[in-house]
């Protein structure tokens, strides 16, 4: 599952990172013995868990959120990374769970334009797969299902014309083309714990919630850092939303008054694995591809320099959901229903670089692991303090989750408040300063991207481009005072300077090498080892003091 597992050929020396999570040393325990107390403890810092915590937070209530790694060290960062209604669910009947995700697309899209934008998708018509009818009777229904403002209809394309086209074997001669979204997963949780943050919650990473005791008042906690320290909290209420560890926190750490049974349900854990392989194509537009297998696959535009293929559907064998693995059969896989549509074959040995995620998913006694529900379910139990679990879910979905999960949260306590996130800014989103009023988000961000150029006009044009995607408006709290190139401090590695990292690690729990250049960006395909080991050097000296109002790192 971590980001930069299973590179191969001369490529992987480029780009394998000697950096792993587990040799990050933990944030220094506290020095305080007292009880913090809280409204409600959450523990999981990925995108369910740091959206809660904002939406709970926004409503006024005292917020503690526990991650025992970094924010979206896992399933979080490895999603294929779009903001999508779910084209193939439509042949599962999941029309509820469709329309939900198609009603996100643009609220999402609207929050936070610098990290998510609109993305076409060419699907090839391969008349052995489906008829051109069926596919036509899904995107109107893809469509039609919500309302649309940003996001262009489908239309038939002639690919002989189409640029989409060019690359693929020429029997291809018809597609579809349709509209979803891209998005930043592992900056979108990092947006939203900011954003937590700054409406009063707290934020601790590399943080283990070890013991969890119910009683009819509230909850009793211990928090366990790596490094062995101890915090104790008091909580009115609980959120599990520990993903792929659901269930186990259930079963193995949290604990009821009379020893009643509080995990009623059970996950089942599917990988999906992606490869990254150099650029199959020079235009803008995503593919999804057919299989024989009835699935399908994306191949998107990846890092200017790459192209995202994914993902696949395996149940995870093993214990631990932190050592899922890509595996020879799924890179075969993948390369080989690529090559079914690319003139030039995918190889193997083309193949950059890898991830693997772990998808908690409810298990609904599905044979097949594709047809296994991707829709969430909020699960409450107040046979004493309030417990809320969280099952299921996808990244699209995320802000309703969240706001349904702080509504379940507001009704078990007595205090019922407001949902306030549809409609409201992400970190960094709000471009008004910059460009006035916003109109289309695609749009508004190439108008922030020459606002920023105008304002720094020393600043190198693709670094302008890459912050501004990375921060958003935040791009002042990253450059401060800077008048000059020089001002940014030394080059650690190639377009990446001491202030930056600096701010990452004051502002947005960056502790180590892998989470600047695998999470906090994705700059670790672009640099060489070399050049990564001294990022892991600059962490390791700048990282290892205490700064009040931060979680630092030894």
């Amino acid at each position: 599952m971590n980001e930069y597992e299973n590179a191969s050929g001369e490529i992987r020396e480029r780009i394998h990172t000697t950096f792993h999570p587990s040799s990050v040393s933990a944030i220094p325990p506290s020095t305080s013995a007292a009880i913090t107390d809280c409204d409600v403890l959450i523990v999981g810092g990925g995108i369910n868990g740091c959206g809660i915590a904002r939406d709970l937070a926004g409503r006024g209530f005292r917020v503690l959120l526990c991650e025992k790694d970094d924010l979206a060290a896992h399933t979080s960062s490895s999603s294929t990374k779009l903001i999508h209604g779910g084209l193939r669910y439509l042949e599962y009947y999941e029309f509820s769970l469709v329309r939900k995700a198609l009603q996100e697309r643009e609220v999402l899209l609207k929050s936070a334009p610098h990290i998510m934008w609109p993305l076409r998708f060419v699907m090839p018509h391969d008349p052995s797969m489906r008829p051109a009818w069926m596919v036509r009777i899904g995107l109107f229904m893809y469509d039609h299902l919500a309302r649309r403002e940003v996001l262009p209809g489908s239309r038939s394309v002639d690919l002989r014309r189409h640029a989409a086209g060019e690359p693929l074997k020429p029997q291809f001669k018809r597609g579809f083309v349709y509209s979803d979204g891209w998005v930043d997963d592992a900056r979108l949780v990092v947006l939203n714990a900011l954003d937590a943050r700054a409406k009063g919650a707290e934020v601790l990473t590399r943080t283990r919630c070890v013991s969890a005791q119910r009683d009819a008042k509230g909850w009793t906690a211990l928090l366990e850092t790596a490094a062995g320290g101890q915090r104790t909290v008091r909580a009115r209420a609980v959120v599990n939303a520990a993903g792929p560890w659901a269930e186990s926190f259930l079963r193995g750490v949290a604990h009821a008054a009379k020893g009643e049974a509080l995990a009623t349900r059970h996950l089942r854990l599917v990988k999906g694995s992606h490869i990254v392989v150099p650029r199959l194509f020079a235009h803008d537009h995503a593919y999804i591809f057919q299989n024989p297998d009835k699935r399908i696959i994306f191949a998107i535009p990846y890092q200017n320099d790459f192209t995202l293929i994914g993902t696949t559907d395996i149940e995870l064998k093993g214990d631990d959901p932190g050592a899922a693995r890509i595996g020879q059969d799924e890179i075969d896989y993948l390369c080989t229903q690529a090559s079914r549509y690319f003139e030039k074959p995918v190889l193997p040995a083309d193949v950059a670089w890898t991830y693997s995620g772990v998808r908690p998913l409810l298990d609904d006694d599905s044979g097949d692991p594709s047809a296994v529900t991707r829709d969430y379910m909020l699960e409450s139990n107040t046979a004493a303090a309030p417990l809320l679990s969280v099952w299921g879910g996808k990244i699209t979905t995320f802000r309703k989750l969240a706001e349904d999960a702080a509504d379940e949260v507001g009704r078990m306590l007595g205090e019922a408040r407001p949902a306030w996130t549809e409609g409201a800014f992400l970190a960094g989103g709000d471009l008004s300063a910059w460009i006035g009023a916003a109109a289309r988000p695609d749009d508004d961000f190439e108008r922030f991207v020459a606002a920023v150029g105008s304002k720094y006009p020393w600043l190198d044009a693709a670094l302008a481009r890459r912050l501004a995607r990375a921060y958003g408006a935040r791009i002042s709290k990253v450059l401060g005072d800077a008048q000059s190139m020089a001002d940014l401090g030394a080059a650690v590695a190639p377009g990446l300077h001491e202030r930056e990292l600096k701010y990452l690690h004051e502002e947005e729990w960056a502790c180590s090498a892998d989470d600047v250049l695998w999470r906090r960006s994705k700059l670790g395909l672009h640099l060489t080892r070399q050049e990564r080991e001294q990022v892991g050097r600059w962490m390791e000296i700048n990282t290892s003091s205490q700064e009040e109002g931060m979680a630092a790192c030894n």
